[in-house]
C-alpha cells in the first residue's frame, strides 16, 4: 500500500510540473515569435495601404485654435483639443465621407443654430458616426460669425444657410403663410418666433434634401443627440434601414439630461444620467413616481416632451411644427420607436439660464411670459434669470434642474425613471482625443490663408450688417399685410402644427385608465 501511495503522489506532482511548465513555455514562445516579427499584432490591421495617419497620431501637435481663427473663437480650445490617444481608428480621415451608392438609407438633418463650435463640432461629427451624412445648418449669431461658419462650410456634407435679408424675403413669400396650420404662432415675441422660424427653415430643407437625394430627414437642435437604441448595431443608419416601406415617419421619443452637478462645461461629454420618456416607461411606474420625479417642478419634464421625429423624404411633405412632419395629401403613416430616443441636454450648463433670457426681450412678469414662452418651466426661468442676483440664480439652479440628491437618484434609477446612457460621451470622448475637431479646424486654416481670412471676416460683417435688420419673420409690414390679407380668404385647412408639449401629468391618469 505504502508503494502505491509513493507512486500516485509521485505521478500528482509531475502533473502539477507540467501543468505548470506548458504555459509557461508556450507564452514564452509567442513572445519570441511577436518580438521576432512572427506574429502579426491585431492592431496593425488598421494601417492604410498608402500609409496615410489617423487624426491624432502624429508626432507633432496640431496649431492651437487661438493661431487658427483668431481670439474670436478662444473658448473653444478647452473643449476641441486633443490627446495623443489613437482611440478612433476606424476613419480614413476626420472627414467621415459618406459618398457611396450603397450606403442607404442616406438620411439628413436640419437644425437652426446660433451655436459656436464647441458645441456643433461635436454635435455634427457624433451623427456622422451614427450614419448621417448631410446637414443643413440655418445659421445665426454665433454660427454666422466669419470665425465659426468658415469652419462648419469646410466639413463635408454640410450646407450652411444664412439669415440673410434676401432668405427672410424668400420665406415670407411661403405658402406657409398662406394656410392655417401654424397661424397660431404668427407675430408673437420669442418661442412663437422660433417656431415658424424653424418651420420655415425646415420647408426648405425639404427642398435642398431632395436635391440631394435624401431618403429621409429629420429636425433637431443642437442640443440634442439621435440614440439609436434596439437597433442590430449603433447606427441611425441600420434604424431607419429596417423600417417598413410603407411607414411615413418614424418617432422618437425624447429623454431629459439630468445633471449631477452645477458647473457642467460641456454637457455631451460629462452628462450621463437621463430621465426616459413617458412612452418608454410602464404606466403605474411612471405616475407612481411622478411627485419625486418632478421634485416640485411644474411637469414630469423640464421642457418638452413629445419627441421628435425623422421623415420619409416624398411629394407634398411638409413640416408640422419643430417636433413633427406632415403630408399635404394624405395623413402620415407613423410609428414610435420603443427603444431609440432623442437626448435632449436641457438647461445643461448653468450659463443656459442667462443665455435664453439674453434671447428674448419680453418682460419678466408673469403675464408677459406666458404670450412669450409656451412651457411653464422656461417661463421661471425667464423671471428667475432677469431678476434674481447670481446667488440666487445658482441656488434656484441647484434646487429646480440639478440632481444632487443621490439617494434619490439611485432610486429613480432603481426605478427604471432614470437610466445611464454612455455611447454619445464615449463616441464624442473618442473623436475629441482622436484629434477630429482640431483636424477641422486646421483643414480650414488651409484653405483659407490668415490674411485672406480676416478679410473675410471684415467683408461679411459689413456685408451682412443691413441683410440681418430684424430677428422677426415677416417682420416687413407690406409681408404681414400681404400674409394676414391672404388668410383671410384662404380656405385651406389642415391639422395644427404640433407645438412642444409637457408629458402627461396627474391629471391625465384618469384618462390613461
Amino acid at each position: 500500500m505504502a508503494v502505491v501511495s509513493s507512486s500516485q503522489q509521485s505521478f500528482t506532482s509531475r502533473l502539477l510540473l507540467l501543468l505548470t511548465v506548458l504555459p509557461l513555455t508556450l507564452a514564452g514562445f509567442a513572445f519570441v515569435l511577436q518580438w521576432r516579427g512572427g506574429l502579426t499584432d491585431p492592431t496593425t490591421r488598421w494601417n492604410i495601404d498608402d500609409h496615410t495617419q489617423f487624426p491624432g497620431m502624429g508626432s507633432s501637435a496640431p496649431p492651437s485654435l487661438s493661431s487658427i481663427v483668431s481670439s474670436h473663437s478662444s473658448d473653444c480650445v478647452d473643449f476641441l483639443s486633443r490627446s495623443s490617444s489613437p482611440s478612433f481608428p476606424y476613419y480614413k480621415d476626420w472627414r467621415f465621407n459618406f459618398n457611396s451608392a450603397d450606403l442607404k438609407p442616406k438620411i439628413c438633418i436640419t437644425t437652426s443654430t446660433s451655436a459656436g463650435l464647441e458645441q456643433t463640432l461635436p454635435w455634427i461629427f457624433y451623427h456622422k458616426v451614427i450614419g448621417v451624412s448631410t446637414f443643413f445648418l440655418f445659421v445665426e449669431g454665433k454660427a454666422a460669425s466669419p470665425t465659426v461658419s468658415k469652419i462648419l462650410e469646410s466639413i463635408p456634407g454640410v450646407k450652411v444657410v444664412y439669415r440673410t435679408k434676401e432668405l427672410e424675403e424668400q420665406q415670407a413669400r411661403s405658402r406657409i403663410w398662406n394656410e392655417t396650420w401654424l397661424a397660431n404662432f404668427f407675430y408673437k415675441p420669442c418661442n412663437h418666433e422660433l417656431f415658424v422660424k424653424q418651420s420655415l427653415n425646415m420647408e426648405m430643407a425639404i427642398v435642398m434634401a431632395r436635391d440631394a437625394g435624401m431618403d429621409w430627414i429629420i429636425h433637431l437642435d443642437t442640443d440634442e443627440l439621435l440614440h439609436p437604441a434596439g437597433a442590430r448595431e449603433y447606427s441611425v443608419r441600420r434604424l431607419l434601414a429596417d423600417v417598413p416601406g410603407n411607414v411615413d415617419m418614424v418617432i422618437f421619443p425624447n429623454y431629459e439630461s439630468s445633471v449631477e452637478r452645477d458647473d457642467i462645461k460641456e454637457p455631451f461629454s460629462e452628462v450621463s444620467m437621463f430621465k426616459k420618456n413617458y412612452d418608454h416607461l410602464p404606466k403605474d411606474t411612471y405616475f407612481g413616481n411622478y411627485k419625486e420625479a418632478t421634485r416640485g417642478n411644474p411637469n414630469y419634464f423640464l421642457t418638452y416632451g413629445n419627441g421628435k421625429s425623422a421623415a420619409r423624404i416624398q411629394d407634398h411633405l411638409r413640416p408640422n411644427g419643430a417636433h413633427r412632419w406632415h403630408n399635404y395629401m394624405k395623413t402620415p403613416n407613423e410609428i414610435k420607436l420603443d427603444e431609440a430616443a432623442v437626448l435632449h441636454y436641457t438647461y445643461a450648463k448653468f450659463s443656459d439660464l442667462t443665455s435664453r433670457r439674453d434671447r428674448c426681450g419680453c418682460k419678466p412678469t408673469k403675464e408677459d411670459v406666458k404670450r412669450c414662452f409656451m412651457l411653464e418651466l422656461d417661463r421661471a426661468a425667464f423671471i428667475i434669470a432677469s431678476t434674481a442676483t447670481e446667488d440666487e440664480m445658482l441656488r434656484w439652479y441647484r434646487e429646480h434642474i440639478a440632481w444632487t440628491d443621490k439617494t434619490l437618484n439611485m432610486k429613480l434609477l432603481k426605478k427604471g425613471i432614470l437610466t445611464r446612457i454612455y455611447a454619445p460621451m464615449v463616441i464624442i470622448q473618442g473623436l475629441r482625443d482622436s484629434g477630429v475637431f482640431s483636424s477641422v479646424i486646421a483643414s480650414a486654416q488651409k484653405t483659407l490663408s490668415k490674411d485672406e481670412f480676416l478679410s473675410s471676416v471684415v467683408s461679411s460683417n459689413s456685408s451682412r450688417m443691413g441683410a440681418i435688420s430684424s430677428r422677426k419673420i415677416g417682420n416687413h409690414r407690406e409681408f404681414q399685410s400681404t400674409a394676414r390679407r391672404v388668410l383671410e380668404v384662404s380656405d385651406i385647412t389642415h391639422d395644427a402644427a404640433i407645438p412642444p408639449l409637457s408629458p402627461p401629468g396627474p391629471e391625465d391618469i384618469v384618462m390613461e385608465m
